[in-house]
């Protein structure tokens, strides 16, 4: 494997709100990582720890020059050590990156870190303003707590795979979004939490660090809106709607004369009126059944049809220009070839090339986040990072250990 050495001072930019956060990371795959990746745009110090052989996410996805493409993105603004974690020697020097960080990320199975030697009141014996970050499957208690799980059972027991089922096609299975949603959701609300509750104890000198318990389900159950109290309270259960939307009309994807498909959102009582004007049907604009939008909801299907009547006879892009030209939300179904060539994308610097020494120049998705006097491409100091390639500074710079490999 090619060497790519770290920076002897990994850069910072005083500019991120998250400077001088230090972040250790014991992770793999993609919910903890996930999370760290989103604090280390922010400008957090994210201290990656890495089994020798590197984390199995090194392995996912298409490679160039036998790295993963995909670890540019999910190591970038990260240091990576590495530490074999079965030795006193690895344990040893966790143990010291620890007494000196802010958080720690983790994602190992419930119970892991304690038969490490690295139980929660054990690092806050040695540091007691650490805060714990633990993501699982199911959470560190309850009667599931030790059964494995992916991503995509996260999506599965929390409700939304039920709900990416297309109606009248039982004989299939529901798809999955295309995406590890589950992961990605559990990583944004460890990321949210963990900057919480640094914030709660750095309000007071003397505040102490604290434990997060977040999972896969319950990510993905937070995000079921009113469909538990609609269960509770009236019986109901939603079921898959496809690309509709039960609780607002109308909103759909409708296809287009060529052969692709157009979302449109026209829910709002005076988007309604421009739409059903633009389309050739007033009539249904006027009609008392269509005056609200529960009447919408309960004729979905005929407005769908008329809006579809109108789509077929047009190009996707076609549609859209007209839909927007009287301010219609709307928009074609984007591949990535879309989105990488979009000019909107590439006027809001959403799409940034990196030099990555691994790969060579690889486009990135820039973070989601926008800060006054802060452009895009300076919340990318650097790319994933080769296996180690931060040990000397690490253990040597930062931790005062001379000569350490």
């Amino acid at each position: 494997m090619p060497e790519q050495p770290g920076p002897e001072t990994p850069p910072q930019d005083p500019r991120l709100p998250l400077t001088g956060l230090r972040v250790v990371e014991l992770g793999h795959y993609i919910a903890a990582p996930f999370a760290t990746r989103l604090l280390a745009d922010l400008g957090a110090e994210v201290i990656k720890v890495e089994p020798p052989e590197g984390d199995p996410h090194r392995d996912w996805g298409a490679r160039v020059n036998g790295h993963a493409v995909w670890f540019s993105i999910h190591g970038r603004n990260k240091l990576s050590v590495t530490l074999d974690l079965k030795t006193e020697e690895g344990k040893a020097r966790l143990r010291a990156l620890l007494a000196r960080a802010d958080a720690l990320v983790e994602n190992l199975r419930p119970g892991a870190i304690e038969r490490m030697g690295f139980a929660p009141a054990t690092l806050h014996a040695m540091n007691p303003r650490l805060v714990i970050a633990r993501v699982s499957g199911y959470g560190q208690d309850g009667p599931y707590r030790d059964k494995p799980a992916f991503g995509a059972i996260g999506e599965a027991m929390g409700g939304l795979r039920h709900l990416t089922a297309n109606p009248g096609q039982a004989n299939l299975p529901p798809p999955r979004c295309g995406v590890s949603i589950s992961d990605d959701l559990a990583g944004m609300y460890a990321a949210l939490a963990l900057v919480s509750a640094c914030w709660g104890r750095d309000r007071n000198p003397k505040g102490k660090g604290t434990v997060i318990d977040l999972d896969l389900v319950s990510s993905v159950f937070s995000l079921m809106e009113g469909m538990l109290p609609e269960f509770a309270l009236l019986g109901r259960v939603r079921q898959p709607m496809g690309a509709a939307l039960p609780s607002a009309a109308p909103t759909n994807t409708y296809p287009c004369a060529d052969g692709k498909w157009l979302a449109v959102a026209g829910n709002s009582d005076l988007i309604f009126r421009r739409l059903m004007a633009r389309i050739g049907r007033a009539d249904l604009a006027d009609d008392p059944r269509m005056a609200g939008n529960s009447g919408r909801c309960a004729n979905a299907a005929e407005l769908d049809e008329a809006i579809a009547a109108w789509t077929r006879t047009l190009s996707a892009k076609e549609a859209q220009d007209a839909l927007e030209a009287v301010e219609v939300p709307c928009s074609r179904l984007y591949d990535m070839k879309d989105c990488a060539e979009d000019p909107h994308f590439l006027a809001r610097d959403m799409v940034l090339p990196v030099q990555d020494p691994l790969i060579g120049t690889v486009p990135q998705p820039a973070a989601p986040f926008r800060f006054q006097g802060v452009p895009p491409a300076a919340m990318i100091r650097w790319p994933g990072p080769a296996v180690g390639a931060h040990n000397d500074y690490v253990f040597g710079a930062l931790l005062k250990e001379e000569g350490s490999r």
